[in-house]
């Protein structure tokens, strides 16, 4: 049972990231609202997971081979990206302004910033430490890093699980209301 704890803690961490609506159910929700079809919000899961493993990705990676990580950097250059996507699409932008939602990349790009600046794959390193270290008096390296991806992989798809969920609770719960709004219009139009 105390091999269990590390996966359910790394499972729980990923549900939780999953409830953060900074992480990402609240684009894919949008994304499914704006195009009124559920089905967007969930295609909208595939780049924020993607931006998501990466940011978890690289900090199991870099404890995995032994390196040292400073949290204060990983934010600074995570808070520089966010500034100079912010800065393109300032000077980019047009005198109309488009209401067309952000694009794969752009919805990876946010989730890997924002997972990378909360600090997603440090919060796991208590978890990852007893099974990147575990009955390796040497470390072996191809054993934690395979174990690394493994929890890169079960953390994903913990956020993903608990994203699509909310999302695609979010768009129906926007389509029940706009369906009570137009009825309750269509009543008054009639009295």
């Amino acid at each position: 049972m105390s091999n269990l704890w590390p996966w359910l803690a790394i499972a729980g961490l990923g549900a939780l990231h999953g409830l953060n609506p900074a992480t990402g159910w609240m684009f894919a929700a949008a994304w499914g609202v704006q195009s009124r079809d559920r089905a967007q919000a969930l295609r909208a899961l595939a780049p924020i997971a993607a931006g998501h493993a990466a940011s978890v990705a690289l900090a199991a990676a870099a404890l995995a081979l032994g390196m040292a990580m400073d949290r204060i950097v990983l934010q600074a250059l995570a808070g520089v990206l966010l500034a100079a996507v912010a800065i393109y699409h300032l000077a980019g932008r047009k005198t109309r302004r488009t209401r067309t939602p952000a694009s794969h990349a752009g919805l990876a790009l946010w989730s890997f910033m924002m997972s990378t600046a909360h600090g997603a794959g440090l919060m796991l390193a208590p978890a990852l430490i007893p099974l990147c270290m575990a009955d390796a008096p040497a470390r072996a390296i191809t054993a934690s890093g395979s174990l690394a991806l493994a929890a890169v992989g079960v953390h994903t798809a913990a956020m993903l699980a608990v994203t699509g969920v909310i999302a695609s609770a979010a768009c129906r719960g926007f389509d029940a209301g706009a369906r009570l709004l137009r009825r309750a219009g269509e009543e008054t139009r009639g009295a």
